[in-house]
Parts: structure tokens; sequence; C-alpha cells
């Protein structure tokens, strides 16, 4: 597959945006500026910003608690993404949802949600009034390796397949539940395989290189536009901080959670520096624009910190406001 120079770019930049977002978060969890519970996409941005370039704007997006990446590669802002994070009235959901419960309407992200497999039934749900419509949207649901173990997903899989519904379940496979390593809760550690018996169709592919899961996630988008059904899509990748917040004692010299030669492996595997080899390697950024590139979303981040700490908290008499009673 041919790739424009533009494509690759923006693929580029969206994955760094996400980084830099998610590591300036480090500083502010870490001494109490902010205090809503964090979970970081660091080690995942590859699948954010290739599956998110199928996408269009009126697509629909339902994320989970790690959905920082999902919420900026749709087109989310970041400035009210870290408004919301420092939980300001300025933020995406007025500061009333902190990290875990980002939207954008306007771009298609119609709400992520921390509960475990909870927003997959909601995009199937948007899918069917899609396919009524017949509007052509596509309805995508982004969950972890934890929500495998839901019933609810199973339930989405068999009904989806059954309407034939545009939705695609994208399954990020970072190897852990919260703590706990894949292979002590699962028998085999091939997700992708449970589509099978409800005749949907699947692909398991590399989530840490950006085309791998463009293109895969391309394959996907128009399957479900061209009416034959939804898909399931294993993405296998890591993630480099805590389950939530920064630290998950792999950062230090702590190792009991996770063995420190699986961290090193996957540290050679981050999906940026190597896309960023990739680039220069094909000449289609030199060192000097990917400086400029890094220094410039540097700057968007910061400005985007100096926004949500500059901007006022919600009034405490208002605590109820915007809550369904």
């Amino acid at each position: 597959m041919k790739y424009s120079p533009g494509l690759l770019e923006n693929l580029y930049r969206t994955m760094l945006t996400i980084r830099q977002a998610e590591e300036s978060l480090v500083e502010p969890i870490n001494n109490g500026t902010i205090r809503c519970p964090v979970h970081l996409y660091s080690g995942q941005e590859a699948i954010a910003a290739g599956f998110c370039a199928n996408l269009n704007q009126k697509d629909y997006l339902f994320g989970n608690h790690r959905s920082h990446g999902h919420y900026l590669a749709k087109g989310g802002d970041l400035k009210k993404m870290i408004a919301e994070i420092y939980c300001k009235e300025t933020g995406c959901a007025k500061g009333r949802g902190g990290s875990m419960h980002l939207i954008s309407v306007e771009n298609g992200v119609m709400g992520i949600v921390p509960i475990v497999a909870g927003t997959i039934s909601l995009a199937v749900g948007a899918a069917m009034a899609a396919k009524v419509r017949k509007d052509k949207r596509v309805a995508v649901s982004f969950f972890g390796d934890g929500a495998t173990g839901e019933g609810v997903l199973y339930e989405s899989l068999n009904f989806a397949s059954v309407y034939k519904l545009p939705v695609i379940f994208v399954c990020e496979n970072n190897l852990y539940s919260t703590h706990m390593a894949i292979g002590k809760i699962r028998h085999k550690n091939h997700i992708a395989d449970i589509a099978g018996p409800f005749g949907v169709k699947s692909f398991h592919c590399d989530g840490n290189n950006v085309l791998k899961v463009y293109e895969v996630s391309k394959k996907a988008v128009e399957h479900c536009r061209s009416g034959k059904g939804p898909v399931f899509i294993e993405f296998l990748t890591y993630r480099m901080r805590g389950h939530v917040g920064p630290d998950d004692n792999i950062q230090g010299t702590h190792t009991e959670i996770r063995p420190l030669k699986e961290v090193e492996k996957w540290k050679k595997r981050d999906p940026i520096s190597n896309f960023s080899d990739y680039l220069i390697k094909k000449k289609v950024l030199t060192r000097e624009k990917i400086k400029n590139i890094i220094n410039q979303i540097n700057n968007e981040v910061h400005d985007a910190h100096t926004f949500a700490r500059e901007s006022k908290r919600p009034p405490a008499n208002e605590v109820l406001k915007y809550v369904f009673q």
C-alpha cells in the first residue's frame, strides 16, 4: 500500500500529540494538582492514530477508562481535554467528568465511560441507528482485554452479527488487566478467535505498528460501510505507564508487577520512535522537521495546561447541573 506524505506526517503528529499530552500529566498527577483518576495511554498511541485516520467526523466512537488517545485522534479538543482532567468548567464535560468521561459529540465521540465493557452495547445501538437511517456511519467501541470477560461483549457480538450492523469491536490487548498478566486469566491469548462462533470477521494485528493498524482498520471500515456486518479487531500492544496513574512499579527498581525484561523488550517496540526512524529512512521527514514538530506540539500541550490552570472550577451550587435525575 502506498501512503501519501501528508498521511504519514499526520499519523506521526497524532501519535506524538497523544504521547506528549499523556506524559505532561505525570507531574501534576504526582504533585496532587490533578486529583481525579487518570489512566495514561502512553505506548498504545499507534492504535488510536492509525484507526481513527480511517474514520470521518460523523462516525461514532465509544471509549473506555483509557481513552485520551481515542478522543484526540477523533478530533477532540486538546485544551478541553486537559481542562476536563483538571476538573475545570472549560472542560469538554464542564469539569464534571474528569479523565474517564470525555465527550465531543461534534466529532462523533459519543461517550467515554470507565465501566468495563460499558460502552460496547452503546456502540451496537449507534450502529443499529446508522443502519436504520442508511447514513453509512460506522460505530466503533474501544475496550481492553479485561472487557473480554464481560458477558455484554458476547451478547453484542451476536446481536450485531444477526442484524449485520456497521460496528467495529476494537480490543486493545496490552497484556494486563489492571495488574494481572493475561496468561493468568485467559486459557488462550488470542482474543480475536472469540468472534468466530458469531460469524464476525476478525483480525489480529500488531498494535505498535501504525501502518499495520491503518491498513487493518481501513479494511474493517470498508467492510462495515459496504453493509457486510460487524468486525472484531485485536490489537496487540503494551502500556508503558501504570494501570491508573504514572507508576506501575516499573518506572523504578521494583519489578514485582511486570518483569523488567518484558518492559525493556516493549520499549524497543515503541510505536513513535520506530515510526520516526521509518519516516527519516523514507525521507518523508528530516530530523530538523521532526524536531520542529516536537517543539510545536510541546507548545500546544503547554498552552493547554496553562488554559486549564487558569480556568474556573464549576460552582459548588451547581453540583447537580447536567446530572440526570
